[in-house]
């Protein structure tokens, strides 16, 4: 049974952010949506294999590689990547799986249900933070 049974109890039950796919880039959306989550008091952890620090955050090449517990999983990939992502959630038993606006892949997200993981598909996750937070 998933930890959380609404994206604001995710939100206002989580702390540490797992961003698979953020970039050093400011300019894409990976970069300014985890900003935005880092200046909201959340701790980020970048995850991927191009980067080395993001935000002032070690990268990690993948979630398996991350050394502590993980909250959310924020999937900033495509669609055909997430199956590989939510197998590693699961390894790392995440709480949530948040994939951000037009990631959507439903065998995955089933399978993370499954697991016990709280699944959100193709929503933004600073436009939710924004909407329970006015």
């Amino acid at each position: 049974m998933a930890r959380f049974n609404s994206i604001e109890e995710m939100l206002k039950g989580s702390k540490t952010i797992a961003v698979v796919g953020l970039s050093s880039n400011p300019m894409r959306a990976s970069h300014g949506v985890s900003a935005y989550m880092q200046s909201q008091g959340y701790h980020i952890i970048p995850v991927n294999p191009q980067e080395e620090e993001v935000l002032g955050e070690k990268a990690y090449a993948s979630l398996l590689d991350v050394p502590e517990p993980i909250d959310i999983v924020d999937v900033f990939r495509r669609s055909d990547a997430v199956a590989e992502v939510v197998d590693q959630a699961i390894q790392k038993r995440a709480s949530a799986i948040f994939m951000q606006e037009g990631v959507v892949h439903e065998e995955a997200a089933e399978k993370a249900r499954q697991a016990g993981i709280f699944v959100v598909m193709d929503r933004c996750i600073l436009k939710e933070h924004q909407n329970i937070t006015r």
